[in-house]
């Protein structure tokens, strides 16, 4: 998957992040917590905070560690909550720890770790765009979020797990 970005989903202002497949044609909206989209939104930006950010700092303390993020994976859509795994390695050795996809595609952005979203996933939850034009594409997205709101969404909206 590819992180296109952040977006505010209109008229509620709900932050959206959206991730497209790499190869394919369909986007995975998952509506996020402001904080969350703030701390993508200045990784995608390189923007740099005086202090670290609570992502930061895990990434700080991973590499810290000898570790690092190997990927990122989005696993399942459960009662309209998305849940992730981080995929840390170290000497050879992997081991996945359960997160909310806002906090592990943050991460992701700041270690330049891949981001991968189950099959099963993106055919629930996916939305899918055929057009060659990316641009085109993206606009249509935009259109889409623009007037879509959470309660079309069969159940509610498709969201980031909540603590």
């Amino acid at each position: 998957m590819e992180l296109v970005g952040v977006r505010i989903e209109l008229p509620s202002n709900q932050p959206i992040v959206l991730l497209r497949e790499v190869e394919g044609s369909r986007y995975l909206p998952i509506w996020i917590g402001a904080v969350e989209a703030t701390a993508i939104a200045y990784a995608l930006e390189g923007i740099l905070p005086q202090r670290p950010m609570t992502h930061d700092l895990l990434k700080n303390a991973t590499e810290s560690l000898g570790a690092t993020v190997s990927r990122v994976i989005v696993t399942e859509l459960r009662e309209n909550v998305f849940f992730a795994d981080l995929v840390f390695s170290r000497n050879g050795d992997e081991v996945r720890v359960s997160s909310r996809p806002s906090d592990a595609i943050a991460l992701a952005a700041r270690s330049g770790a891949p981001l991968f979203a189950n099959a099963e996933v993106l055919d629930e939850a996916g939305i899918e765009l055929r057009d060659d034009d990316e641009e085109e594409a993206v606009a249509r997205m935009r259109e889409f979020l623009d007037r879509v709101t959470p309660s079309d969404f069969e159940g509610g909206p498709a969201v980031d797990e909540q603590d």
